[in-house]
């Protein structure tokens, strides 16, 4: 097993009973200041003990491949080296191709940790697109980071709109990461409007 699957396997086995865990998956190909944001804001106005940066070997949303996935990990390490945010390629470890099945997957294995979803308000706009969306808004909480210029975009999406019931407000993001699905929250903060595609644009 290569050095990075073990990282990740020894963190899965360290989640204990009655922690609060930020699930934050993506390609982050590459990875950049927004995605810090994004993490460190879900970090602090939701009180986690951990957040799990989820490196994706695959996207199927996405038309082009994403770059090594070792590669992009180290990258992700290298942008957040702060213990409490864990990089982890276990989607490759368990070779689950969606974020349904690793969730199901973590909350049937560590029932006494509440896992929350986080995803920047970009994602909240494709959201409808991901297979299980909706099984996945029934078993985790999630909250929505906003991103530049695409706040009202987005949460008057397809998901936004057959959410909206369950919607809470900000002020009520670190109960509702204790208190399990259904809900969502959407948080708004200083925002970074750096962006993957102009870095790939770039290189």
């Amino acid at each position: 097993m290569p050095g990075d699957m073990r990282y990740a396997a020894a963190k899965d086995e360290a989640l204990k009973p009655g922690m609060t865990v930020g699930l934050y998956g993506g390609s982050f190909d590459p990875p950049h200041r927004g995605h810090r944001h994004v993490a460190q804001t879900a970090m602090k106005r939701l009180g986690l003990d951990r957040v799990w940066w989820l490196v994706s070997p695959h996207n199927p949303l996405k038309p082009h491949a994403p770059s090594d996935h070792l590669e992009r990990m180290a990258a992700v390490r290298a942008l957040i080296p702060e213990p409490r945010h864990v990089v982890t390629g276990i989607e490759a470890r368990l070779g689950t191709r969606y974020t349904s099945e690793l969730i199901a997957h973590l909350t049937a294995r560590h029932p006494g940790v509440r896992f929350v979803w986080i995803m920047g308000a970009d994602g909240l706009g494709s959201f409808h697109r991901w297979q299980d969306w909706r099984a996945i808004a029934a078993h985790v909480p999630i909250v929505v980071i906003a991103r530049p210029g695409q706040s009202l975009k987005w949460r008057l999406g397809r998901a936004g709109r057959e959410m909206a019931g369950m919607r809470v407000a900000a002020i009520q993001a670190r109960k509702l990461a204790r208190s399990g699905a259904p809900g969502w929250t959407y948080i708004t903060a200083p925002l970074h409007a750096e962006a993957s595609s102009d870095l790939r644009r770039g290189r």
